[in-house]
C-alpha cells in the first residue's frame, strides 16, 4: 500500500478502523483526523454516545457478517487497518484473509490482562509470558495473538499487537461497582475495595493513549512487533477510591475485602478482579516511546478523577445504581 505526501511533506495514511466509537477507538479517530490522515470508520452504526466527526468516512456493517463488511468495503485497500472489535481467532482469521495483500499494516488491539497473571516480576514488558488462568476473554485475546503472529510469520501479513491496560475516558469509572460505589459515598455508607488496597492500577486516559496508538500506525519497524500502550498513572485502589471521593465531595470509607470473597459473593466481577485487578500491574513501555517519543501521560488519575465525576454530574441520566451489586456490596461488609 502507498501512503500520500499531505501538506508541508506530512504522511497521510489512508486507515480504516474496525469499531471506531469506542472508549479507545474514539480517541484515535480524533487524534489520526487532526494528524491529517484520512480515516474511514466501519461498525454498525449504532453508538450515538462518542459522535464521528463529519470528515470520518463512513461504512455500516456488522463485522460478524462477513458478507456484509465485504459489501461494504468493495475491493478497496487501506495503508492501516486497525481491529479493536476482534475478540476470538476465528474473528481473526477471517481478517487474515480479507486484508491479505489490502493493507501495509493491520493492528490488532490485544489486552494487557493477557500478561501472566499474577505476574512474576513487574514493571511487565513486551516479553513477560501471556498466560492468565482465571479470564477467558484474556485467553482468547492470546490465542488472536498467536494466530496474527504465526500468519506475519509464515505468510508475511504485517500484524502489529497493541496490548492496553486499562484505559478510560471521562464516561467511566473504574472502581468495582462504578456509579454505585460514588452514590454510596455521597450518602455516607462505606464503599468495598478488593484486598488491602496497597496494589498498584495502572490507568491511561485514551487521549493519552491515542498518541501511542497513532504514533505506530504507518511504521515499518512496527510490524512484527507487540507494543503496551499504558500510561505512567499507576495509582493504588486506595487513592483510586480517594480521589473519586474528593471529587464527589464525599469522604472515601474504604472497607477491604479478600478479592476472592468478593469474587465468590459477585460472579460476575470474579475474572476481571482475579485475572486482572486484583494484582499490582505497573508496565514499561519503553519499547513504544523509542518509536513513539512524544508519547507521554497528560492526564493522571488524579485529575482524570475530577474530570469524570464533572462529567456524571453533568450527565444524570448515566448515574445508574446497580441495586443488586449494592446489596452485595451490603451483605459483603457485613460478614466482616
Amino acid at each position: 500500500m502507498q501512503a500520500s505526501a499531505g501538506k508541508g511533506g506530512r504522511v497521510t495514511l489512508r486507515i480504516l478502523f474496525l469499531g471506531g466509537t469506542g472508549v479507545i477507538s474514539a480517541a484515535c479517530v480524533r487524534l489520526a483526523l487532526q494528524r491529517g490522515h484520512d480515516v474511514t470508520v466501519l461498525n454498525r452504526g449504532r453508538t450515538a454516545s462518542r459522535p464521528l466527526q463529519a470528515e470520518v468516512e463512513t461504512l455500516t456493517a456488522d463485522l460478524r457478517d462477513q458478507a456484509a463488511v465485504d459489501a461494504a468495503l468493495g475491493g478497496r485497500d487501506f495503508d492501516v487497518v486497525a481491529q479493536f472489535l476482534a475478540f476470538t481467532p476465528d474473528q481473526v482469521e477471517a481478517d487474515i484473509s480479507r486484508y491479505a495483500g489490502r493493507t501495509g499494516q493491520y493492528v490488532f488491539i490485544s489486552s494487557a490482562s493477557a500478561y501472566q497473571k499474577p505476574p512474576a516480576s513487574v514493571p511487565v514488558t513486551e516479553s513477560t509470558p501471556l498466560k492468565n488462568p482465571f479470564w477467558k476473554y484474556s485467553r482468547d485475546k492470546i490465542a488472536c495473538e498467536d494466530r496474527l503472529v504465526a500468519a506475519y510469520r509464515d505468510e508475511d501479513f504485517p500484524v502489529t499487537v497493541v496490548r492496553p491496560s486499562h484505559t478510560y475516558d471521562d464516561t467511566q469509572l473504574p472502581t468495582l461497582g462504578g456509579w454505585t460505589d460514588i452514590a454510596r459515598m455521597r450518602a455516607g455508607r462505606p464503599v468495598v475495595v478488593h484486598g488491602d488496597g496497597t496494589t498498584q492500577w495502572t490507568l491511561t486516559h485514551s487521549d493519552d493513549f491515542a498518541v501511542g496508538f497513532v504514533g505506530l500506525l504507518g511504521r515499518p519497524e512496527a510490524i512484527g512487533g507487540a507494543y503496551t500502550i499504558t500510561g505512567d498513572s499507576a495509582p493504588t485502589w486506595n487513592q483510586v477510591y480517594e480521589w473519586l471521593g474528593r471529587a464527589a465531595g464525599a469522604q472515601a470509607r474504604l472497607v477491604h475485602v479478600a478479592s476472592e470473597m468478593i469474587a465468590k459473593a459477585v460472579p460476575d466481577l470474579a475474572p476481571g478482579l482475579l485475572g486482572d485487578k486484583a494484582h499490582s500491574m505497573v508496565f514499561d513501555t519503553s519499547k513504544l516511546r523509542a518509536l513513539v517519543p512524544e508519547f507521554t501521560t497528560t492526564i493522571p488519575y488524579s485529575v482524570g478523577a475530577q474530570r469524570a465525576i464533572a462529567w456524571f454530574d453533568a450527565h444524570q441520566e448515566a448515574q445508574v445504581v446497580d441495586r443488586e451489586l449494592d446489596i452485595r456490596f451490603d451483605e459483603l461488609i457485613t460478614r466482616l
